[in-house]
């Protein structure tokens, strides 16, 4: 079980920085507006956002 959340964390760590790329390529060649290219990044730091918050353990939230 532990394999499949450590591949679903890589999985959408790829697609955070992919969003993060792809809006940043699509900004140079000018094939974008910006409203695609701010639903890019939204999509990108959704994914980051929930691999971040699937790192934080148990030990961690007693502390605060």
């Amino acid at each position: 079980m532990k394999k499949i959340g450590a591949i679903i964390d890589l999985v959408l760590k790829a697609v955070g920085m992919a969003m993060g790329v792809a809006a940043l390529v699509m900004s140079l060649l000018g094939f974008a507006d910006a409203e695609t290219l701010i639903t890019l990044l939204a999509i990108g730091m959704f994914c980051l956002g929930v691999t971040a918050l699937d790192q934080i353990n148990e030990e961690e939230l007693d502390k605060i």
